[in-house]
């Protein structure tokens, strides 16, 4: 048996990953009926509820994610996580009662403020579970895997269910991937102990930003933070702008947004399961910097092939390009900051770099949307090539050599 087949063939493993995948495909049909609803209570300015809600989003990702961690700190993790599903659980029933903009905007905040507890205390579980480097690296893998086709997978079966249901049911199927998500959580029996040191932290200030001290005081998590503004970038530049150039600049169908963003997501899901084998003969630094360069080269062929003639076969080439790269950054972190910290630092690192890599898109965003609907999109393609660039210098100043013959460290 492979490695890969067994670490899927482990039962506390797979029930953790399943219970990350329903809770992601039960969020990605979350996405397509907010729009819906939002249509329904505000038919004529919908696009701006979704966008206020996505910005919502962003914002309880950034300025939630370390509360959390500094409140739950003496929790055990399955205890945070199978509440984080209960509230999301919860939010997703109430949806459909929703006749009121302001309560579409209170309900997402709960939502994504759970997410924001969901997700990190998951990412400091894995290394508990998983204690061998090679098994650990290949479920960050996986992990990667699981938000690229929540990306693909969702929007197929929200428009297959939509045959058949209301809106509304999407609300019941986003439901439902909470709760058997919960379920997996349990019935993995992992998460039962806090992990050493989280409850021994003082005050709740101290707790609140010992995330950040982290990231403040390790050379290498600073630098995976520079590297995550340059993935952020990429992002940015995929998701705000192809509509823009299939729709508007080449005058495609509806389909060819679709297209795109598959290269885009194919990119990202092909180098993630390349990714393990890599990394069993080259560092994180070598596999992250190459990241950074590709994507800053990818951005700045993104420049060339949105100028002028746009040509259709060059923004799939470059799309895909964009989406490889930034797996290359995005995969390993966990690993790094794995590395980086002690076992008991895990929750607060995690819940800080969740939060701070969100806020990147709060920068890659705006710049590619103003940048790109008032000078254009390879001007914001330049822009951003130009951030990523001088994120990659600041990395590599940043972020240590390792030792020739230093070996390779376990994750715990």
């Amino acid at each position: 048996m492979t490695d890969r087949r067994r670490l899927l063939h482990e039962d506390a493993y797979r029930r953790l990953f399943l219970a990350q995948v329903v809770a992601l495909l039960g969020t990605g049909l979350l996405t397509v009926a907010l729009s819906l609803l939002a249509y329904d209570v505000a038919p004529g300015s919908a696009g701006a509820v979704v966008a206020t809600a996505l910005t919502i989003k962003m914002v309880a990702y950034v300025a939630v994610a370390p509360a959390v961690a500094a409140l739950t700190s003496g929790l055990p993790p399955r205890v945070v996580l199978v509440s984080a599903d209960v509230v999301r659980l919860a939010v997703a029933a109430t949806l459909p009662w929703v006749d009121e903009v302001w309560q579409v905007y209170v309900l997402i905040f709960v939502l994504q403020a759970a997410s924001a507890a969901f997700t990190p205390a998951y990412q400091a579980l894995l290394p508990a579970v998983l204690p061998r480097r090679e098994d650990y690296t290949r479920a960050l893998s996986y992990s990667r895997l699981a938000y690229d086709l929540e990306a693909v997978a969702s929007p197929l079966l929200a428009a297959a269910a939509l045959l058949v249901v209301s809106y509304h049911g999407l609300f019941v199927g986003t439901a439902v991937g909470f709760a058997l998500s919960a379920v997996l959580v349990l019935r993995s029996g992992q998460g039962r102990t806090v992990s050493r040191g989280d409850a021994a932290a003082s005050s709740f200030g101290m707790r609140l930003t010992e995330g950040v001290r982290l990231f403040a005081a390790r050379p290498q998590l600073r630098a995976l933070l520079a590297l995550d503004l340059a993935a952020a970038s990429a992002t940015a530049t995929v998701l705000v702008n192809t509509v823009v150039v299939t729709r508007q600049d080449l005058g495609r169908g509806e389909d060819s947004v679709a297209v795109a963003l598959g290269a885009f997501g194919a990119g990202s899901m092909l180098v993630a399961l390349a990714l393990p084998r890599v990394l069993d003969l080259r560092s994180e630094r070598q596999v992250m910097l190459t990241g950074g360069v590709a994507v800053t080269a990818s951005l700045t062929a993104a420049v060339a092939v949105t100028t002028g003639s746009t040509s259709w076969a060059g923004i799939l080439g470059v799309w895909f390009l964009l989406g490889a790269a930034g797996s290359m950054v995005l995969t390993p972190a966990g690993q790094v900051i794995n590395t980086a910290v002690e076992p008991g630092q895990r929750p607060a690192a995690f819940a800080a770099h969740f939060s701070l890599s969100h806020a990147c898109y709060l920068v890659a965003y705006p710049v590619a949307g103003w940048v790109g609907q008032h000078a254009g999109v390879p001007t914001s393609a330049a822009v951003l090539a130009g951030v990523a660039l001088l994120a990659v210098v600041a990395a590599a100043t940043a972020w240590p050599r390792p030792l020739a013959a230093e070996p390779r460290s376990p994750v715990s």
